[in-house]
């Protein structure tokens, strides 16, 4: 299988609830499902909040001025399409006053949209429920290490 790197940023989105928000895609290649927060590649010349704050909109129609200015690295090897991409992406965090905003896929092309199945607004506790796997595995430790205070603390570590 062929690797490559690629630049990306995502973006950990809460609702007034905590509740985390998970894409639900299917590998175009072998039909594997996979969750992940929303997020992407970083075009050239682009920083990886800018980034993050794109893919959000492109993905999700949610408001990119949410995006936090701080990240954490997270080493990722995800396999997609055929191809194994592996490096380290930059996680984001965005908090929304509402619960369960709407999601609006009008800025995904057409691959994008052929391939996302769903998304759901989840309780940080029952991430284990998912019957698909979650990328990054150990999403619980990206958001404590970005959001320390908040109720997954030591629970995620």
């Amino acid at each position: 299988m062929e690797s490559a790197h690629r630049s990306a940023a995502r973006v950990l989105c809460l609702d007034a609830a905590h509740r985390l928000l998970l894409m639900r895609w299917r590998d175009p290649y072998d039909g594997a499902w996979i969750w992940e927060p929303p997020g992407g590649g970083i075009e050239p010349g682009e920083t990886p909040w800018d980034a993050a704050r794109r893919e959000l909109a492109e993905e999700t129609g949610l408001d990119p001025a949410t995006v936090l200015d701080r990240s954490v690295p997270v080493g990722r090897d995800v396999r997609w399409n055929g191809r194994r991409y592996i490096g380290t992406e930059q996680f984001f965090v965005a908090q929304f006053a509402d619960e369960r905003p709407t999601l609006v896929r009008t800025g995904l092309s057409a691959g994008e949209l052929a391939s996302l199945d769903t998304h759901w607004w989840i309780a940080w506790s029952d991430l284990d429920s998912l019957p698909d796997p979650v990328e990054p595995p150990r999403l619980l430790s990206v958001l404590a290490a970005l959001m320390p205070d908040g109720p997954w603390g030591a629970d995620a570590r």
